[in-house]
């Protein structure tokens, strides 16, 4: 899918309000986990039908946990699609490895796309002023699902002054705006060094995504 369709197919998901009815799990991922198959809404809404059914699942429950999971899926993806677009990006081959998605200047990345964290306890501005403190709190407080590592990631890091802050998920133009400034003007000394665990270390910066 190009970008213009990703687009168009995660704003179907905005009409609903976010919610999550419980902690993402190993065991509802894997009801759910049609959501890497499936580029269509109308596909999505009627495979959680069937599944609610299969498993006598509260349909309310799963239907929010399968869209949630599919809108972060699907904006991941176009997340990727924009990186590797540009021509100082080389993508990852290895599709058996979730570690690395791109390199860039020949440093390997994970992205993770998070909404503004209010567990941070801090606003914008400091969170801004403060890059390191907040990189590391982003890692300290990583969901263990499949993802959780202490390798070297590029966060974007979406923020709304109206608190809608997962919204931008969908913004795609804005996306594309922001990860191409950042590419464009990518210096490695920029980078934050953690040492996480002995005899590695960690690379690590943010991509603010703002709406006013």
């Amino acid at each position: 899918m190009n970008l213009v369709d990703i687009e168009i197919l995660l704003q179907k998901r905005l009409q609903y309000p976010y919610k999550w009815y419980r902690k993402q799990n190993d065991t509802w991922d894997k009801y759910t986990n049609f959501i890497y198959e499936i580029n269509e809404w109308e596909a999505l809404i009627f495979e959680i039908s069937l599944t609610v059914k299969k498993y006598q699942l509260d349909k309310q429950e799963l239907f929010y946990y399968a869209i949630n999971r599919w809108f972060n899926f699907w904006s991941a993806m176009a997340v990727e699609k924009i990186f590797c677009s540009f021509p100082e990006i080389q993508a990852a081959f290895n599709l058996r490895t979730k570690l690395v998605d791109f390199t860039l200047n020949d440093i390997p990345f994970d992205h993770k796309t998070s909404v503004f964290p209010k567990g941070f306890n801090n606003d914008i501005f400091y969170a801004k002023s403060q890059k390191r403190e907040l990189i590391n709190w982003l890692y300290d407080n990583q969901s263990n699902q499949k993802r959780h590592h202490l390798k070297n990631r590029l966060f974007i890091i979406v923020y709304a002054n109206n608190g809608e802050h997962w919204k931008l998920k969908a913004a795609i133009s804005l996306l594309i705006k922001e990860i191409k400034n950042y590419v464009l003007n990518f210096n490695p000394t920029q980078l934050q060094k953690f040492i996480f665990t002995p005899q590695n270390e960690t690379f690590s910066d943010i991509i603010w995504v703002e709406l006013n």
